[in-house]
């Protein structure tokens, strides 16, 4: 939306003092981002009073749920904006009709303008839309439709530019990532993809990881793929949601927990310090305490470089909101801060085991913390999602931001790490300057 907007002249400003028109692109996936979304809204419906907006737009997710609603409760809101529709953001915010389907499956390519809102040293690329799965929990397929891949060659155009553009680190992205391709009749898509963007010739060391993989989809080309590339991050996002079979099974995902720690020793003896993210949902419908016990055993045998856990929310368009034995929110908080605190233990003492070591890390600027620090990210710690690495002293050139460096870990905490950057060995290959990125992604 940014890029169609500034393609077509007009000026992007974060602050809505000085917005002609505001656009909130909401969630809902879950009631707390529903909840955010819908306060946000509000907010900014107020500066239609107070400051010089004009029209205020509400897209995404929430306009897919309660658009209807939206129009009727809040009449501040000009116009809406589905997920599908993205197209219509130029038209909605100068006033105009729009013209194209709202119900047409939307896939962005490699020529449709961005605006890059992250630091210029790291990027996105979302390389399928869509999701084919069952997920009685997720209402994904139903606002975004049938899973869709990006052509092959699209996702490589793209690629290539952000790295000529200075980009140090590429994240791909996907409800599913690890179907990549299957649509199109591509035969382990996302190796294939993987092995050409680890191709791609920059002048800099680089960066590429995947997100969001789905655990049955894992090949063992895919794994081979990661591991025989430098470029390619040792890192495997693979929410696995939970390990009870029977909590599985009302998920609709299916598998155990076995098979699951038979899968993680597969990664990890292919990938040599490979680090393994997942996700888990603690009082899902059914979820009896035994089934949570479970959980916490199967946490600790798996032994996670990161976990995220969330809490079940009981969202009325899911399949789960008709499931019946519902766990009440006092037990659902319990158990989320009992496998959090499982997952704490495990994490500290990975960290720990780093002390002393030398890793790379891609510096990222002066910390928000402290003026006297500055942040860094292993290639183990995926952006915005892990912990990172604090750097409060360094040998040699100062940090820059952008560069790839080796950090010397002094100290661990549960979730970060603190260290100082080495000096450069005069053999290493003279450091690119990342370059700030046009407005326009696209040419």
């Amino acid at each position: 939306m940014l890029g169609q907007l500034s393609e077509r002249g007009h000026e992007i400003t974060h602050d809505p003092k000085l917005a002609d028109v505001l656009v909130v692109n909401t969630c809902s996936f879950i009631d707390p981002a529903k909840k955010e979304s819908v306060d946000t809204i509000l907010e900014m419906a107020e500066y239609k009073k107070s400051g010089r907006a004009q029209r205020l737009i509400v897209a995404g997710c929430l306009v897919e749920r309660y658009r209807d609603d939206i129009r009727k409760d809040i009449p501040e809101v000009d116009a809406v904006l589905g997920t599908n529709e993205l197209e219509n953001i130029v038209a909605l915010c100068e006033g105009r009709e729009p013209g194209s389907n709202a119900f047409e499956p939307y896939l962005y390519h490699d020529l449709t303008p961005r605006v890059f809102a992250t630091a210029r040293h790291y990027a996105y690329i979302k390389i399928a839309e869509g999701c084919d799965h069952p997920c009685s929990f997720c209402v994904i397929p139903q606002y975004r439709g049938k899973f869709r891949s990006r052509r092959f060659e699209s996702v490589i155009a793209e690629a290539t530019r952000m790295f000529a553009q200075g980009v140090r680190e590429i994240n791909l992205i996907g409800q599913d990532t690890t179907s990549y391709g299957e649509d199109l009749g591509i035969k382990d898509g996302l190796a294939q993809l993987m092995a050409r963007l680890a191709g791609i010739d920059t002048p800099f060391d680089k960066w590429i990881r995947f997100l969001y993989c789905y655990p049955n989809r894992i090949t063992q080309r895919l794994l081979d793929t990661i591991a025989e590339h430098a470029a390619l991050v040792k890192y495997i996002d693979m929410p696995l949601q939970h390990s009870s079979a029977a909590v599985l099974k009302r998920m609709k995902r299916g598998s155990h927990g076995d098979f699951f720690l038979k899968l993680l020793e597969r990664i990890r003896a292919t990938i040599p310090g490979v680090a393994i993210r997942t996700s888990m949902i603690v009082g899902f419908p059914g979820e009896t305490e035994a089934d949570f016990e479970l959980l916490c055993d199967f946490v600790k045998a798996a032994r996670f470089d990161r976990l995220g856990v969330f809490a079940y929310s009981d969202e009325d368009t899911s399949a789960s909101f008709h499931l019946d034995q519902k766990v009440d929110a006092r037990g659902i908080y319990n158990r989320k801060r009992k496998l959090m605190a499982v997952q704490r233990r495990i994490a500290r003492a990975r960290n720990r085991s780093l002390v002393g070591h030398e890793v790379d890390v891609l510096v990222e600027g002066p910390s928000e913390e402290s003026e006297l620090l500055w942040q860094a990210r292993m290639p183990t710690q995926a952006p915005e999602i892990d912990g990172v690495c604090y750097v409060n002293d360094f040998d040699g050139a100062p940090p820059r931001t952008g560069e790839i460096r080796r950090l010397r870990i002094t100290e661990a905490h549960d979730y970060d790490l603190v260290g100082s950057l080495a000096r450069e060995h005069e053999s290493s290959p003279p450091r690119v300057e990342a370059q700030p990125f046009p407005i326009l992604a696209a040419p």
